[in-house]
């Protein structure tokens, strides 16, 4: 989002809040939603959108589904741009900072309720981001996740093994989890996609922050450069991660069939994903804590509900009535027993609790219990160009190339310091 790109979009934008007010017949008055991803979680939102609308006869929210996150996020901006922007949609957290510097948010502090919606304080704006108190409430947490660590209980147990809590024990039982015929690997102890995220709970392990002390973006120095070498070590000389295929969410799926298929013993992906695994595997799935260094910690992902600034005042009512909808406790359970991503409202969590839920899914339990290690995202304008445009077309080569971590995290940073 750099040069023309970014001006471009700015300047969109700005067109688009000036006249992209849409008329309304009578009836229902009617907000548009585009959003991400399918498979089940897809299934379940557009179940939760139904029940919104047959629960009232004022609201009616038409969801439109628009690809993976970047691909919507995609077609958000070109559709602002051209004046046919949605009602609202959701957005990775990197990206929100920089939207609503953009000024294409609409700030949701004085929408009825919108104090007292009671969520999750690791999973809200203000505790999702350092550096943010100041800002209004420009989104409403959706599906939030952290990673996970997921073993094949069945073969921990064979090798006599707990989870690995440290560094130095994953690297121990990804080697002895790691199973080969010959020459070829039949089972690697362990996998995680070469992805930003992944990266940034690695570095928060070693102790290292994306801002230095003068709140510049330094990808954590030597602590990013240890995040490298983990995985460099792993695969290079343990031979006991798979080095994965594909870029971006296809690595992704890659790393969980190879899971389910039982060529991977221990695997790094989304909370979200929970469900899916273990309706999915042949065998007892046993959820973890991410292992750290210096420190636990995990990155909070997913996205947050956002409600574009241009769109007419009728429909952003609508938009906050189906926002508040999902943030009540049925709405809020049900999305995270389904998923696997996270309630994200205190009430939903003190519910699931009481219901003995968390005794009877330990898995879900874990999950829950790792927000406790949850770090936040800096909010600077600059960080979703960091992602895309700096550490993420870096990482595969400095990975699987086994380059300097060192001359590649400080390559990066001076990009970064350039913009």
């Amino acid at each position: 989002m750099r040069g023309s790109s970014r001006r471009a979009f700015v300047a969109g934008a700005s067109l688009a809040l000036a006249g992209c007010g849409r008329a309304v017949g009578g009836g229902r008055q009617r907000a548009t939603l585009w959003f991400a991803y399918g498979g089940k979680n897809r299934e379940v939102l557009l179940s939760l959108v139904a029940r919104f609308n047959a629960s009232q006869a004022r609201y009616q929210v038409t969801p439109t589904y628009q690809g993976d996150y970047f691909e919507c996020l995609a077609k958000t901006r070109t559709a602002i741009y051209a004046g046919v922007a949605p009602t609202f949609t959701h957005v990775v957290g990197e990206v929100r900072p920089y939207l609503a510097g953009a000024g294409v948010l609409e700030p949701l502090d004085d929408y009825p309720g919108a104090s007292t919606l009671g969520l999750v304080p690791a999973l809200s704006q203000r505790g999702s981001y350092t550096g943010a108190d100041d800002q209004p409430l420009w989104a409403v947490p959706f599906n939030r996740s952290t990673p996970l660590l997921y073993c094949n209980a069945a073969a921990l147990d064979a090798a006599a093994l707990s989870p690995p809590e440290s560094w130095d024990e994953l690297v121990a039982a990804a080697s002895r989890l790691t199973t080969r015929d010959g020459a070829h690997t039949t089972r690697w102890g362990y996998e995680v996609p070469i992805d930003w995220w992944f990266f940034c709970a690695s570095l928060a392990q070693a102790g290292g922050s994306l801002l230095d002390a003068t709140g510049s973006l330094s990808l954590g120095g030597d602590a990013g450069a240890r995040a490298l070498r983990l995985w460099q070590r792993l695969i290079h000389d343990e031979r006991s991660m798979r080095p994965p295929p594909g870029r971006d969410y296809n690595a992704w799926q890659a790393t969980n069939q190879d899971f389910l298929a039982g060529r991977a013993a221990m695997v790094c992906t989304s909370t979200a994903f929970l469900r899916y695994m273990e309706e999915n595997a042949r065998f007892s799935v046993r959820a973890a804590r991410l292992a750290g260094l210096v420190r636990r910690a995990v990155p909070t992902g997913g996205t947050f509900f956002t409600v574009l600034r241009g769109a007419p005042p009728a429909e952003k009512e609508a938009a906050w009535a189906f926002l508040r909808f999902m943030c009540e406790t049925p709405q809020a359970i049900e999305w995270a027993t389904r998923t696997g991503y996270l309630p994200v409202t205190e009430d939903a969590v003190a519910t699931l609790r009481r219901s003995g839920h968390y005794e009877r899914s330990p898995n879900d339990a874990v999950a829950q219990a790792q927000l406790g290690d949850a770090v936040g995202w800096p909010w600077s304008r600059e960080l979703f160009r960091v992602q895309r445009e700096i550490v993420t077309p870096r990482l595969e080569a400095a990975v699987l190339q086994n380059l300097d971590a060192a001359r590649v995290i400080a390559d990066a940073r001076r990009e970064a310091a350039a913009g």
